[in-house]
């Protein structure tokens, strides 16, 4: 039996130890914990990798997201629209600042925010869309653009599972994703394809005047030193995790081919049985695959992932519930039944290894585990 995790951090980190332990040992001589040159070093090359004139990094991607919609001055009342199949984090900060978060469906294919079910949603209530590039994969832009473009609403893009990602849009230009909207938002948790050793995140923007915006929220509402102007929050992204980001932001692109390269592995292996239904990557996107989801048809779940588990291979649900009918986010508007695709995605859905370090040997070892347990 092998030992196949989710995500293999250890054997990514043997390969950039060096180089790690030694940025971490001279931030540990100097007791530069806080801001410095490593901090303002990995900003400076994320913006210059992403192709945009600020990144402002944060201590999380649930941060990110919540000083995003501080910035945009939003109001308690006005609505947010996004969709039901995502991780809490996107629902959670809009009704943390007393906004009130409005869910939607998703397209069938892609798994992302489905762009006529937020055509659907808008009232005059509706101040911003929050589009989630979900699995690896960017949403339709050029469609959630258009809709906010005729009603006038912010984009704020959250990609805290798709960084590196590239969209291209109707005309044939491209953008990374999280540079397409009037701002974006990612999470450097450590599984992420762009992952710190701790807690990080940040946020993007092309617009000058948002983005002295957001410094200073971040910053205790302070443009100079206790003097604070606006009621702001304590989020910044620490001196260790932006050297260890800083060294991997180098090896990014490398990363995402890999996931990729794992990813045409198991869609080749997976294609002898209409049992497993692959991810499928629009035309107007790159896939990162920071997840690799199939979605079942006709295998018990509970009992795939218990023979995994039998023979050392790693599985998750992402996600098992949708947000509208989290106990938390109970709400009148929605119930069980008006989100077809979100709840039958909830139901089937099983989340594979995928990561930087696979042997050909590891992969070979998880489609057959999953091919035997479909088969007999």
């Amino acid at each position: 039996m092998q030992n196949i995790p989710m995500v293999d951090l250890v054997g990514q980190y043997n390969k950039i130890k060096p180089e790690v332990d030694a940025a971490i040992q001279q931030i540990l001589s100097t007791a530069g914990f806080i801001g410095g040159p490593f901090v303002k070093k990995f900003q400076e090359d994320l913006q210059e990798y992403l192709g945009i004139r600020n990144v402002i990094p944060c201590a999380n991607g649930t941060d990110a997201l919540q000083v995003a919609m501080m910035s945009l001055g939003l109001q308690p009342g006005d609505e947010v629209i996004t969709t039901s199949f995502t991780f809490i984090a996107t629902a959670e900060v809009i009704a943390l600042l007393h906004l009130t978060p409005v869910l939607v469906d998703v397209d069938k294919d892609t798994y992302c925010i489905d762009p006529e079910a937020v055509e659907r949603a808008i009232t005059p209530k509706t101040k911003a869309v929050v589009p989630v590039h979900l699995f690896g994969q960017c949403a339709n832009m050029d469609a959630i653009l258009d809709i906010a473009k005729r009603h006038n609403l912010y984009v704020i893009e959250d990609d805290a599972q798709a960084i590196g990602a590239e969209y291209t849009f109707k005309d044939g230009t491209k953008k990374k994703s999280g540079t397409i909207g009037d701002i974006g938002c990612t999470s450097f948790f450590p599984s992420k394809n762009l992952g710190c050793y701790g807690d990080g995140g940040a946020i993007f923007t092309d617009n000058d005047e948002l983005a002295e915006q957001i410094r200073v929220i971040v910053n205790h509402g302070m443009k100079t030193r206790y003097y604070h102007d606006y009621v702001g929050v304590n989020s910044r992204l620490d001196a260790i995790q932006a050297a260890v980001l800083g060294i991997k932001l180098k090896h990014l692109d490398e990363y995402c081919k890999a996931r990729q390269d794992v990813a045409a592995y198991y869609e080749k292996a997976f294609s002898v049985t209409e049992k497993i239904i692959t991810p499928k990557t629009a035309s107007f996107t790159t896939n990162v695959f920071h997840q690799y989801v199939v979605v079942l048809n006709g295998v018990d779940r509970a009992g795939l992932m218990a023979h995994l588990q039998s023979k050392g291979v790693a599985s998750a649900i992402y996600y098992p519930v949708p947000l509208h009918l989290q106990k938390a986010y109970t709400d009148p508007r929605y119930k069980k039944g008006d989100f077809p695709v979100c709840e039958y995605l909830c139901e089937h859905v099983v989340a594979l290894p995928v990561h930087t370090e696979f042997t050909e040997e590891q992969l070979k070892y998880v489609a057959d585990s999953v091919l035997e347990f479909i088969n007999k």
